[in-house]
């Protein structure tokens, strides 16, 4: 399946997208299975990459009904996947989790922006989107969110080696990515001991930007103290993990000044 085999269903297809129908299906591996949603554009002019584990199915419907939008309006197939991937990018709460974390350590003033949340408006350019799967996987016909390990399973490690490795050789050796959450940077670790990039290149250390996070959010952007945490968050991680982004971002600062 690709936007162009979709486009082609359109004139039958009455769906609203509640759920994804049984023609966007990629694979079938056990429980897991993959569907197809437009999220196929990327920005090779992004400066930041923002990788998730893989899109849930609020943003594959966003998608999908944007690009049917675009098309049955006479758009172009690329115009269409780039409308889809922006509108579908970490919507909801995600998404100001995300800048609010962003910005906390900082990263808008690595851009020479106000804020992060202007990567999802008037600096949308200097950011790529995507997903470490970049099509969305279920489990059990539920989000799938991690588990069983992306790399342990044979239809998620392709989706990695083919789809993810390819945005990270477009995108070239200066872009900065963002992984969310240990899983997403476990991905990141593989490929990088594969040569696909570099260390300096991984802004790590972000807890998942997911309204189910939000305790070890509220510790990471010193909402919440450390004697007030359950059991369920680790400080000493999030520490260390803050220490080492800041420290990183720092660096790439000075760099900047220097060059």
């Amino acid at each position: 399946m690709s936007l162009e085999q979709f486009s082609a269903l359109l004139s039958a297809s009455t769906h609203n997208f509640a759920t994804l129908p049984a023609e966007l299906l990629l694979a079938s591996e056990g429980n897991l299975q993959t569907f197809y949603a437009p999220f196929d554009h990327i920005n090779t002019s992004a400066r930041i990459v923002i990788c998730g584990i893989t899109p849930g199915l609020q943003q594959a419907s966003c998608a999908l009904d944007e690009a049917r939008k675009q098309l049955r309006q006479g758009a172009s197939l690329e115009h269409a996947r780039q409308a889809a991937k922006e509108t579908a990018s970490f919507v909801g709460a995600m998404r100001d989790n995300l800048i609010g974390m962003l910005d906390h350590v900082g990263l808008h003033t690595l851009l020479d922006i106000k804020s992060c949340a202007r990567l999802f408006d008037t600096h949308r350019h200097l950011l790529h989107s995507t997903s470490a799967l970049r099509y969305p996987v279920f489990l059990k016909g539920k989000n799938y969110s991690g588990s069983p390990a992306i790399l342990s399973r044979a239809s998620l490690r392709r989706q990695v080696e083919t789809h993810l490795a390819e945005e990270i050789r477009a995108l070239g050796p200066q872009c900065l990515y963002v992984p969310l959450g240990p899983k997403v940077a476990e991905v990141f670790h593989h490929l990088q001991g594969r040569g696909l990039l570099k260390a300096e290149q991984l802004l790590d250390g972000l807890p998942h930007p997911s309204k189910a996070n939000g305790e070890r959010i509220s510790y990471f952007l010193g909402g919440k103290a450390r004697e007030k945490l359950s059991i369920k968050t680790n400080p000493v991680v999030l520490d260390e993990a803050k220490a080492r982004l800041l420290a990183k971002l720092a660096t790439l600062r000075s760099e900047n000044r220097m060059g």
